[in-house]
C-alpha cells in the first residue's frame, strides 16, 4: 500500500518547516527535499498542514470510494461528529445528508453513536481501574505516538476501539455483515489506524478526509441547491456529538471532569500531546488518567480545510448538538444503547520500537562544538529547529535526523563572514542606493495622484444612477454603488449602514439572479442585457469580466423607473453600458483612467430629457 504521507520533491524548497513540526522526527533531508520515514511518522499531518509550498500530501482514498460505491454492495457513510465544524457553510444538516447520498452511499450514519457507546466503555474502565491509569486512545496519532516511542506505556492504553469503528459494529449489526463501510474523518492516522481492525465486524474499508469528500461534492456537481432533505440513519446519538472537542467524549457518559473530584487530565494540541506524556512517564505523582488530542481536537485535524477557525467550528459541533437534542427520544436512545453495549469494543497495541540508539558523549559533544555551543548555557535552545534544546538537537544529528543547517544560530554564525564580503560591496553601491531614494520619491508621489484619481473614479461611480457591483470568484461584494443599494430595498439599506458598499456581502443572499455572475466567473463570457424579474420589478443586467475567472463587474437597471420608460433613453443607456464596460473595469481595478466618455453620454441622456425652448412655450 502507498504511504501515508507523501513528499512531492519537485515542489519541495527545502524550508525545514516540516522537520520543526514533526513530533516523531520522521523527517530529514535526503536527496535535496524533506523525505518522510514511514516507520516513524505517527500519521499526525503536522507537515501536511504547515508546507506552504503544498509539498506534503497525505494519501488519497477518492478512487477507492468511488470504486466501492460502484460495486453490487451497500455502502455506509460514517459521519465523525466533527463535520458540522466544517461543513458550516451548508445551512441545514439534512441538505448535507442528502449530499452525501447522492455520492451514491445507501446509509448514512453518525459516529456520534458510536461514541455513545464508547464513552460508557470509558466510564466502567475509569471506575473500575484499581491504581492503574489509562491513557484514551480515541486518537491514531496517540497510540502510534506511544507503541513507536513509548513502549512502557503500551500498557496504559486504554484498550478500547475508537468511535468510528465502534460504530462499524453497529453498522454491520443493523445493516447486515456484507455492507462496505466509508468513514469521513477529519483525521489523517485513521486511513493507516483502520487497518487494525481489517478482517473484523470493525473493519472500515476507506477513510475519506472532510477536503477529499469536498473534492468529490465537486466533481460530481454536487451542491446544496441540487438535493432534497434527507435525515441521517438510525441509530441516534445523545451527546457522542461532543465528541471532536476536548472533555466531549466524557460528558456523553456523565463522567465526572472536575479539577477536585475528576481523574482525568484533558488537552490537545502538539506541545501539550508530548508534554504530558512525559510526565505521565516520569512524574509519579500525576496519579491521574490522560485524555489527549495530538490536533487543537477533531475539529482542527489535518483533514480539514485550511484556515478554518478552531472555536467557530467549536460552536457550530455544540450548536448542532443543542438542536438534535430538541427533538431527541431519550427512551429509544436507550433501547438501541442496550442493544449494542454487549458489542466487542475492545481492542490491543503493540510495541514497535522506533526509538533510535543513544550516541555517546564524545559524539554529542563534537557535534555541539560544531554548533559553537560547547558552553552549558548555550545549550537552552531557542526552538527553531525543533528541538526543546541544542544537546537533543546534536542527539539527533548523531541520529542521522538533523543536520546543521536547521540551526538558526549556527546558520547565522556562518553567515557573518559572507555578511563582512557583502559590506565592501554595500560601499560600492551606496550611489545606487540615492539613486533608488529618488526614483521611490518619484514613486511616492505618483502613488499619490494615483490614489487621489482612485477617489475621484470611486465617487464617481457612486454618481452613477445605474447600480454597479462588482464580485470575486466566490461571488463576495469587492464594490457597489449607492444606486445598487437603493435598488433591492430598504433591507439592503439597512445593511448596507453597517457594512458600506456591502463588502463581503454574499451575492447570492442578495439577488436571486447571482448565477448570472457565477456564469460569467465560470467560462469568461459577458452576459449583457439579461433581463429578469426581482420582485414587482423588471431588472435589466449585465455582468462582465473585470479579471478573468477571478472578478466580476454587474450593471443593473430597474426597466420600470420612470426614466428610463422611454424606448430612446433605454437605447442610450445601453450604449452607455456597452461603451463604459472597459471604463467600469478599469474603476474596479482603481486604475484611475478618465471617465470623460462616460459624462459624455450621460449628458446625452440627460439633454434628451430636457424640454426644448420650443416645448417650454407649449
Amino acid at each position: 500500500m502507498m504511504a501515508l504521507i507523501l513528499t512531492n520533491k519537485d515542489k519541495c524548497n527545502l524550508s525545514y518547516t516540516c522537520i520543526r513540526v514533526c513530533p516523531a522526527k520522521a523527517i530529514k533531508i535526503e536527496n535535496d527535499y524533506a523525505h518522510i520515514i514511514g516507520n516513524r511518522c505517527i500519521g499526525c499531518g503536522n507537515c501536511v498542514t504547515v508546507c506552504a509550498q503544498s509539498a506534503i500530501e497525505y494519501r488519497s482514498s477518492e478512487e477507492q470510494v468511488k470504486m466501492l460505491l460502484s460495486g453490487n454492495d451497500p455502502v455506509v457513510a460514517i459521519c465523525d461528529p466533527s463535520i458540522s465544524g466544517e461543513f458550516d457553510d451548508i445551512l441545514d444538516y439534512r441538505n448535507f445528508v442528502g449530499m452525501i447520498r447522492a455520492l451514491g452511499f445507501d446509509y448514512v450514519v453518525e459516529a456520534a453513536f458510536g461514541a455513545d457507546l464508547v464513552a460508557y466503555k470509558y466510564k466502567n474502565l475509569f471506575d473500575n481501574f484499581h491504581g492503574k491509569y489509562y491513557i484514551s486512545t480515541k486518537c491514531p496519532a496517540l497510540v502510534n505516538q506511544v507503541e513507536n516511542f513509548h513502549p512502557d506505556l503500551v500498557e496504559n492504553l486504554a484498550p478500547i476501539v475508537p468511535p468510528g469503528v465502534a460504530m462499524a459494529k453497529v453498522v454491520r449489526k443493523k445493516y447486515g455483515k456484507n455492507v462496505k463501510i466509508v468513514s469521513l474523518s477529519p483525521c489523517v492516522a485513521s486511513k493507516n489506524d483502520v487497518k487494525a481492525f481489517n478482517g473484523s465486524d470493525g473493519d472500515i474499508h476507506a477513510v475519506l478526509s472532510f477536503v477529499e469528500l469536498r473534492k468529490l461534492f465537486k466533481e460530481y456537481k454536487i451542491t446544496e441547491n441540487s438535493v432534497e432533505f434527507s435525515e441521517f440513519d438510525p441509530p441516534f446519538a445523545r451527546l457522542g456529538g461532543l465528541f471532536p472537542i476536548s472533555h466531549g467524549l466524557f460528558q456523553a457518559a456523565d463522567i465526572d471532569i472536575s479539577m477536585l473530584n475528576g481523574g482525568i487530565i484533558s488537552t490537545e494540541g502538539r506541545n501539550n500531546f508530548l508534554r504530558s506524556i512525559n510526565e505521565f512517564k516520569t512524574q509519579h505523582n500525576l496519579n491521574q488518567h490522560l485524555d489527549l488530542f495530538y490536533c487543537e481536537g477533531c475539529i482542527m485535524g489535518p483533514g480539514t480545510s485550511a484556515g478554518g477557525r478552531k472555536f467557530s467550528r467549536r460552536s457550530q459541533v455544540i450548536r448542532y448538538v443543542r438542536k438534535r437534542l430538541k427533538t431527541f427520544d431519550e427512551e429509544q436512545w436507550q433501547k438501541e444503547i442496550d442493544e449494542y453495549k454487549n458489542l466487542d469494543l475492545n481492542r490491543g497495541f503493540k510495541s514497535r520500537g522506533q526509538s533510535l540508539p543513544t550516541p555517546s558523549e564524545d559524539e554529542v559533544h563534537a557535534v555541539l562544538i560544531e554548533m559553537g555551543k560547547e558552553k552549558i548555557e548555550d545549550q537552552l535552545g531557542c526552538g527553531s529547529c525543533g528541538y526543546e534544546s541544542c544537546r537533543e538537537f546534536a542527539i539527533a544529528k548523531c541520529q542521522g535526523l538533523a543536520n546543521y543547517e536547521m540551526c538558526s544560530s549556527y546558520t547565522i554564525k556562518n553567515m557573518n563572514s559572507v555578511i563582512k564580503e557583502l559590506n565592501s560591496a554595500n560601499e560600492k553601491l551606496s550611489k545606487t542606493k540615492t539613486a533608488l531614494k529618488e526614483s521611490e520619491r518619484i514613486a511616492n508621489e505618483e502613488r499619490v495622484v494615483a490614489q487621489e484619481a482612485s477617489e475621484t473614479v470611486s465617487a464617481m461611480l457612486q454618481k452613477l444612477p445605474s447600480g454597479v457591483v462588482i464580485v470575486d470568484e466566490n461571488l463576495k461584494v469587492i464594490e457597489s454603488n449607492k444606486s445598487f443599494v437603493d435598488l433591492l430595498g430598504e433591507e439592503t439599506r439597512l445593511l448596507s449602514e453597517i457594512i458600506p458598499g456591502l463588502v463581503d456581502a454574499d451575492l447570492t443572499k442578495l439577488i436571486p439572479f447571482h448565477k448570472l455572475f457565477s456564469t460569467v466567473i465560470l467560462n469568461g463570457e459577458d452576459i449583457l442585457n439579461k433581463d429578469v424579474h426581482y420582485g414587482n420589478s423588471l431588472f435589466n443586467v449585465s455582468v462582465f469580466t473585470i479579471k478573468k475567472n477571478k472578478i466580476v463587474g454587474g450593471i443593473i437597471r430597474d426597466l420600470y423607473a420612470p426614466e428610463v420608460r422611454k424606448e430612446e433613453v433605454i437605447g442610450r443607456a445601453r450604449a452607455v453600458i456597452k461603451e463604459n464596460l472597459q471604463t467600469v473595469q478599469q474603476i474596479a481595478f482603481l486604475l484611475g483612467e478618465s471617465a470623460s466618455k462616460t459624462e459624455k453620454l450621460l449628458n446625452s441622456i440627460i439633454k434628451s430629457h430636457t424640454p426644448s425652448d420650443d416645448e417650454k412655450s407649449e
